[in-house]
């Protein structure tokens, strides 16, 4: 029984998180699946795009921004490396982002 209210619990939790746009500590927490005493120092080294409260005690977070900081270093397939190098044997210029 403890166990299926543990699963109603988070889904509620994940229901709200999908509803929120600015999101608060515990829910980026939740969205990202990092602690938050990860996400602190994260924003202590400014590292993180966040926001603060109007008396500054309160840390907040924008859901859209947080997903493209988490997805900004892009690792390419080997397919798409492969490419590249072919590419750049034929052409003798780098692909895009590489270096010539």
């Amino acid at each position: 029984m403890d166990e299926v209210l543990r699963a109603l619990q988070e889904i509620k939790q994940l229901t709200i998180l999908g509803a929120k746009q600015a999101l608060t500590m515990s829910d980026a927490s939740l969205l990202t699946g990092l602690s938050k005493s990860h996400l602190y120092k994260l924003v202590c080294r400014k590292a993180i795009p966040y926001y603060k409260s109007d008396g500054g005690k309160l840390t907040y977070f924008d859901k859209n921004e947080v997903t493209a900081w988490q997805l900004q270093h892009r690792v390419k397939t080997a397919s798409e490396l492969e490419t590249e190098a072919a590419n750049y044997l034929v052409t003798g210029k780098a692909g895009k982002g590489g270096k010539k």
